[in-house]
């Protein structure tokens, strides 16, 4: 049954890493967010390699992203010399932000990249594969546009709070 058991959890670290994954992060990541919510509790880095698989190194390195961000804090325990990790936050308002921040970042490096394309096609002479370019890049810049609104509507709306489960 024990086995069954740890089992069950490497299953749940694997959904929370194939989440991570798809919205652009390292499963790693994932995967510590799915120990500290099945662990409920303050968990060690040493029992966050265990419990992932990954090397402590590997750990640390994306403790420091999952800090930054706002996701995780580490605390230590009074006489314990181990470094431990929480939870703080909340998770979904958390991951909104990081993906909103990801998406706006996109938008602005294709602004650019489009800026940059506009100048580098009028030094070319004009033609039927130029004007088809432009066009191309009017149509993108357009649909882009269109996004940045659809993020800036996203960013405003708030989730729901009801439905945490405590333990």
């Amino acid at each position: 049954m024990e086995e069954r058991l740890k089992d069950i959890e490497k299953e749940i670290y694997n959904i929370f890493a194939s989440v991570a994954s798809t919205i652009g992060y390292s499963p790693i990541h994932g995967k510590i967010i799915g120990v500290l919510i099945v662990k409920q509790r303050p968990v060690s880095l040493q029992e966050l390699a265990k419990e992932t698989g990954y090397s402590l190194s590997m750990i640390s390195l994306s403790l420091d992203f999952l800090e930054v961000i706002g996701v995780i804090k580490r605390i230590k325990k009074v006489a314990d010399r181990k470094l431990y990790v929480e939870l703080c936050g909340d998770l979904l308002e958390l991951l909104k932000g990081v993906t909103l921040m990801r998406i706006k970042k996109s938008v602005s490096e294709s602004y650019v990249v489009f800026e940059r394309t506009r100048k580098e096609l009028e030094k070319i002479k004009d033609g039927k594969e130029k004007k088809n370019v432009m066009l191309a890049i009017k149509m993108l810049e357009g649909e882009i546009k269109r996004l940045e609104g659809y993020v800036d509507m996203l960013s405003k709306i708030k989730l729901p709070k009801d439905n945490k489960v405590s333990l």
